[in-house]
């Protein structure tokens, strides 16, 4: 099984479900999760009921989205590997400082126990900037791996970084042997 969760980097959430979907179609269980905000929040991009309605379809699941039912993801619900996709800056920052205060950091901490790869899709505005601290500091964690990424638009969004959804499969499987899939930045 596979846990996969989704950060609010809405404009994102269709590429996401993509590489989601690509998944499935290898195969894998999947165990969908929702921050807080991708769960009920209505955007320009999907509308929050609209967007549970197709994970959970595709995923024949119940979303986890909250803290509580995200706890006993590594201790008694063992996923193989986890996805965080999109992952936003706030959630990778969370993620490099042990903060655990919503139900993406709490199943990403509860997997991390189970010492088990976590695969993030980074999207955010200030990964050249701000978080460039936090790729850093989890590229150097155990188990903690990154699927490739590209700026944006270097022109207008100097400092931001979004996963190539494309390329999750490939960096799930390289995750879960161990490898960071390369190259890193494309």
């Amino acid at each position: 099984m596979i846990a996969y969760a989704f950060c609010g980097s809405f404009c994102t959430l269709s590429h996401s479900l993509a590489a989601l979907r690509r998944l499935l179609a290898d195969g894998f269980d999947v165990l969908p999760i929702m921050s807080e905000a991708v769960f009920g929040t209505d955007t320009r991009f999907w509308r929050a009921e609209e967007f549970r309605a197709t994970v959970s379809g595709l995923c024949g699941r119940e979303i986890i989205h909250s803290i509580v039912d995200a706890e006993p993801l590594g201790p008694s619900l063992r996923a193989d590997a986890m996805v965080i996709a999109p992952c936003t800056g706030n959630t990778l920052a969370k993620l490099a400082n042990g903060i655990t205060d919503s139900t993406v950091t709490m199943a990403a901490k509860a997997h991390l126990r189970a010492d088990r790869p976590l695969l993030l899709a980074l999207s955010s505005n200030d990964s050249l900037s701000a978080n460039l601290k936090s790729i850093a500091t989890l590229l150097c964690r155990k188990q903690v791996f990154f699927a490739p990424m590209r700026q944006d638009d270097p022109v207008k969004k100097p400092h931001s970084l979004v996963a190539d959804y494309t390329q999750i499969s490939e960096a799930l499987d390289d995750a879960m042997h161990g490898r960071q899939c390369r190259p890193l930045f494309l």
